[in-house]
């Protein structure tokens, strides 16, 4: 049973590795040659380009802790290899988080129409007001970041003094579950700052359709459009960064309890958050999405031909 749910693991966990690297490659290259064509990048685009990138390394990340789990365990780690993959893991997880946050609140202060003078005041300085918070969330990463050297560091000294296995055993699961428990706090502000986001979109959305019925003008209108797709979009958002969330906790559990399948199955979850958020980016985004039907149609013309 256990050897049949590895294979089973594997297969999504390899399948979930290359449509994530395909996905977030392709919005990093399509936007790089409309760089090179035009010499400029729109805010929106530059906000994709480095939210791919982060979520490849989380990909790479999150891929290489797999193949650490199948073959062996996390036990052995110590001195820079482990405060390679904790630092890692913080830096790719942080950005990749923040960015997707930054993103909502870039369709909401694109999109949304309120008429409070703080939020014109916000719409018109967008461009600011993401770079702010951009500027803002370092600090989160610096405590973080210094929360987990601690960890690492208090690991690393009861490693070192105490000889009996059973004893590191208990030291390093004490500390996986301390690392776990760090990453889920820090990930609840740019998961709470997205869901603000959301709903504020939500009553943006069905304030716009209320007017939209009372004029008689209906649902064809290009503003409920893209009030829909930019919901759509983050609605998708949510419910990925939800079972990101899942997984996190699963971990955390799992290390709590020893549980290896418990592990192995968090990371297959946690998986599907950068790998299918970047495709449903792609679809919603016309540029993103008439160059992935241009390359679909080619193959196609290249498999027949």
């Amino acid at each position: 049973m256990g050897s049949a749910l590895h294979s089973i693991f594997t297969v999504i966990v390899a399948a979930e590795f290359i449509f994530g690297n395909l996905s977030n490659g392709f919005i990093v290259l399509i936007n790089f040659m409309d760089y090179v064509l035009k010499r400029k990048l729109s805010l929106g685009d530059q906000i994709l380009v480095f939210l791919a990138l982060s979520r490849v390394g989380l990909i790479w990340e999150m891929f290489l802790s797999w193949l650490k789990v199948l073959k062996y365990s996390f036990s052995f780690m110590v001195g820079t290899e482990l405060r390679a993959i904790i630092l890692s893991w913080v830096f790719s997880n942080h950005f990749s988080l923040w960015l997707a946050t930054i993103l909502s609140i870039f369709y909401l202060l694109k999109i949304a129409s309120f008429s409070r003078p703080v939020f014109l005041y916000l719409k018109w300085r967008v461009k600011k007001v993401l770079v702010m918070i951009l500027l803002g969330n370092l600090v989160f990463l610096l405590f973080n970041v210094i929360q987990m050297n601690k960890y690492t560091e208090d690991w690393m000294r009861q490693y070192e003094t105490n000889t009996t296995w059973n004893v590191k055993v208990s030291a390093f699961a004490r500390f996986s579950e301390l690392a776990i428990f760090t990453t889920i706090v820090f990930s609840l502000v740019p998961f709470t700052v997205a869901l603000v986001s959301f709903l504020l979109l939500i009553y943006s959305l069905w304030i716009h359709l209320q007017k939209m019925k009372f004029n008689s003008k209906g649902h064809r209108d290009p503003s409920t459009k893209a009030h829909k797709s930019a919901l759509r979009i983050i609605v998708s958002f949510l419910l990925l960064y939800a079972t990101y969330f899942m997984s996190l906790f699963i971990s955390w559990l799992s290390k709590t309890h020893q549980n290896r399948i418990g592990h192995m199955l968090c990371l297959t979850l946690g998986l599907f958050y950068p790998s299918g958020h970047s495709f449903i980016l792609m679809l919603g985004n016309p540029k993103l999405r008439q160059a992935c039907l241009l390359v679909l149609r080619k193959m196609m013309y290249w498999l027949k031909h």
